[in-house]
């Protein structure tokens, strides 16, 4: 997008902010009004559940029923005890919508379609949830008022018990992708069991698939774990002195981390963007769709549980998150990784070394390039097999396998007792082209693979046919 706003004849730092800014808005404008549509949703399946007809009046079908009520807090008056803090009382709300939506900055909507593919986005996501706390804890105390209050303790105990088993749920999931990108964790359940494409299929894997569907809920304070705004004990819970345009915030604060939270099923043991199933038909299919379905199922199960399961009491709400969530949590970190490390997972999929290079480049793109030989390129040193996923933790990393049989063919030059060679990699960035070397030995380690070292050249550019980046998707591409 940056290079679109370039072609408009803006310059780099001014393509760059106003893509950002189009970035966000392409993300939080479709989520406030998913959040709209969700809530008449819930509505129906909630009437459906109970016999009922539901929203039926305003609108076709009652379509427009949550338009109407987002109109009718928007012309109130808002109300701010005389007694309470204003100036928290009014920013806690804000507080509550702004973290709701800053999660979504790291959610892949499809292959290259994220605002901002940070490889440490599984912990951003958790990072920001944590925050949300903080609007809850603030309107109780700045209301000035016994019931927020008390909801408002509920709530700070209630989301640290369960984010503390999330994190553990987590750290096995990223045990298995071996990154904390986000599109590279929806990457690695690429035809993980039996040709589905989804972590939740995997025995080691269902168990915490459901610890954290429910976790998520409590998360969110959704029924059966709505504790915080308990009306037969706390009234309205922390949002009971809001009204007008405060209080639609923390509905939409509230509603936007439900989806988030569907959304991070569908991601973490889904596949995300992927097809239910790697068959190569499907791919036709948008990944945008395939989440936004993924996505609707989640919400479908929260509602569901909603409607039909009783509240929890609050003794019973602590004793899951701390006596049996938690310890199952960390105990299955530790089955996990002992799995994986006497299974010996990665070390087929971990090459000798990491290849470090500033590329921004979707995860599932493959970089296929040939051997140069005295600035000649030939045919028959076509490396085939060349894949890469970032992985990195601090800055951009590539991780690369080679094709064994086509190594040994290339040209080869002497490097002590080991044999091996080089070749570039070009590609463009808003700034220009860019132009790396990757140098490799051909005597492999264990299970073929090669000892790889990319390094930035300020050297001659190569040209681009002797190197291409292709948006090709394969089987296994990582």
């Amino acid at each position: 997008m940056t290079a679109f706003f370039q072609s408009l004849g803006m310059s780099y730092e001014g393509a760059w902010f106003t893509a950002t800014i189009a970035g966000i808005l392409l993300i939080a404008l479709p989520v406030m009004l998913a959040v709209a549509i969700i809530i008449y949703v819930e509505r129906k399946l909630w009437a459906a559940f109970a016999l009922r007809r539901g929203p039926n009046v305003v609108g076709p079908f009652g379509v427009l029923q949550s338009f109407a009520d987002a109109l009718k807090v928007f012309l109130q008056e808002t109300i701010i005890p005389s007694a309470a803090n204003r100036g928290l009382f009014l920013i806690a709300p804000i507080i509550t919508f702004t973290v709701a939506l800053m999660a979504w900055a790291v959610i892949p909507f499809d292959v290259g379609v994220v605002l901002s593919d940070i490889n440490v986005g599984l912990l951003y996501i958790l990072a920001i949830s944590s925050l949300g706390v903080y609007g809850v804890v603030i309107a109780g105390w700045a209301s000035n008022s016994k019931y927020p209050f008390f909801s408002a303790m509920r709530a700070a105990a209630q989301m640290i018990s369960y984010e503390v088993s999330i994190g553990f749920i987590l750290i096995c999931v990223v045990l298995w992708a071996g990154t904390f990108n986000v599109s590279g964790i929806v990457e690695a359940q690429r035809d993980h069991v039996l040709g589905i494409n989804a972590f939740a299929l995997n025995p080691l894997l269902f168990p915490i698939a459901i610890m954290f569907l429910i976790s998520a809920m409590a998360e969110t304070a959704r029924a059966p774990f709505d504790l915080t705004e308990a009306e037969s004990e706390l009234v309205a819970g922390y949002q009971t002195e809001y009204s007008s345009m405060s209080f639609a915030l923390y509905w939409l604060g509230e509603y936007a981390n439900v989806l988030l939270m569907c959304t991070l099923n569908a991601i973490l043991f889904w596949g995300g963007y992927l097809p239910p199933v790697d068959w190569a038909p499907l791919y036709a299919v948008p990944g945008i769709i395939w989440l936004f379905v993924k996505i609707l199922i989640m919400f479908f199960i929260f509602a569901w549980v909603k409607a039909t399961v009783p509240r929890y009491r609050y003794d019973q709400l602590m004793r899951l998150g701390w006596k049996v969530f938690l310890p199952i949590s960390l105990f299955w970190v530790c089955l996990v990784s002992g799995y994986l490390m006497w299974t010996g997972y990665w070390s087929d999929k971990t090459p000798t070394s990491m290849v470090s290079a500033s590329v921004d480049l979707p995860v599932s793109q493959l970089i296929t390039c040939k051997f140069a030989t005295d600035g000649k390129v030939t045919d028959e040193l076509v490396l085939e097999e060349t894949k890469a996923q970032k992985v990195a933790l601090v800055e951009p990393t590539w991780r690369a396998k080679f094709n064994h049989s086509t190594l040994k063919s290339a040209t080869k030059s002497e490097w002590g007792i080991s044999e091996g060679g080089s070749f570039a990699l070009t590609w463009n960035q808003p700034e220009g082209e860019q132009i790396a070397y990757v140098s490799f030995s051909d005597i492999p380690s264990e299970n073929d693979w090669m000892w790889v070292e990319m390094k930035q050249a300020n050297g001659a550019k190569l040209k681009s046919d002797d190197c291409s980046i292709s948006n090709e998707k394969k089987k296994g591409a990582a």
